[in-house]
């Protein structure tokens, strides 16, 4: 297996937490970070603006995604504008449709032809990758994400989705593709084998990296200890 410092796949750290974001920005490996309104509220954020504006200052020279809320185009692409506009960095998050299964085609459209980088989130099929490909603009950096963490929630495996993906965004030159909600460390592995540019990693499960290549007769035996241990604390008698 591959050390952490041997992957192609680019590594971006997903949160909302001031803390665990620049925790994961002083980590050389985290190439990226993004966000999106629930981690927002589940981080207990307020002002949405303060709290991007806030970040970005700290966080001044890595690509940051943050997420319009809408669920009007028109509104959805005034709220876009306002985030482009918050620094050069800054990746404007559009859901692939908005609650009513209506495509955000045309607006991811007009925002990448005025140079506007986009990140479409919330793909989880070729079909919406195929469909939103052919509205970006191949000269502006852009990134899809593919939520193959939910996809595997469903039972499907979603290897040859992201590989599908990856033919399909052959076409836009500075497009990466994300694969995105993964569900366990093995998924940077998986990402970085098919050749996947970007894994979007929570806090929780990059903390796992120092268990990379751990010899597993020692982790067998760390896993008892455990059990040991916490029946010991329990006092369980039989």
């Amino acid at each position: 297996m591959k050390s952490i410092d041997q992957l192609k796949v680019k590594i971006f750290a997903d949160g909302a937490d001031k803390a665990g974001m620049l925790e994961m920005y002083r980590q050389p490996f985290v190439k990226g970070l993004t966000t999106n309104p629930t981690l927002m509220r589940k981080a207990g954020i307020t002002d949405y603006r303060a709290f991007a504006q806030d970040i970005l200052r700290a966080i001044p020279d890595r690509p940051i995604s943050f997420e319009v809320f809408s669920d009007q185009f028109g509104e959805m692409e005034r709220q876009a504008r306002e985030i482009a506009s918050w620094g050069e960095q800054v990746y404007v998050k559009l859901p692939i449709t908005n609650t009513k299964r209506e495509p955000c085609h045309e607006l991811a459209r007009r925002l990448t032809q005025d140079g506007i980088k986009v990140n479409v989130t919330a793909l989880m099929t070729a079909a919406q990758v195929r469909g939103i490909v052919d509205a970006l603009n191949p000269r502006v950096p852009a990134y899809v994400s593919v939520f193959a963490g939910r996809v595997a929630d469903t039972g499907r495996d979603p290897l040859p989705i992201m590989s599908e993906s990856l033919d399909i965004m052959r076409k836009l030159p500075l497009a990466e593709l994300i694969w995105a909600s993964p569900r366990e460390l093995l998924n940077i592995f998986q990402a970085d084998r098919i050749g996947c540019h970007i894994i979007t990693v929570t806090n929780d499960i990059l903390k796992k990296l120092a268990l990379v290549n751990y010899d597993l007769d020692e982790y067998s035996l760390d896993t008892v200890k455990m059990f040991h241990e916490d029946a010991r604390k329990a006092a369980y008698a039989i």
